[in-house]
């Protein structure tokens, strides 16, 4: 399988999945204050909302670059 194939795969399968998801979240853990043997660490949660645009546009893009490899093939 090309380098082109497996990229395209990736791309349809993240837009896929950021259509199917719309967002996706993760922990951020940063230190705050330092006093001898006390630290005081703070944990946030972020949150990404992935828009349907760039769903569509990557997916659209993967199927691109597939008609592409199989032309050049």
């Amino acid at each position: 399988m090309s380098l082109i194939k497996i990229i395209a795969i990736v791309l349809i399968t993240a837009g896929l999945l950021g259509l199917v998801y719309g967002q996706f979240s993760y922990t951020k853990e940063t230190q705050e204050a330092k006093i001898g043997a006390l630290e005081l660490t703070v944990k946030d949660t972020e949150t990404v909302n992935v828009p349907v645009w760039t769903g569509v546009a990557a997916m659209v893009a993967g199927c691109g670059l597939l008609v592409f490899a199989a032309k050049k093939s």
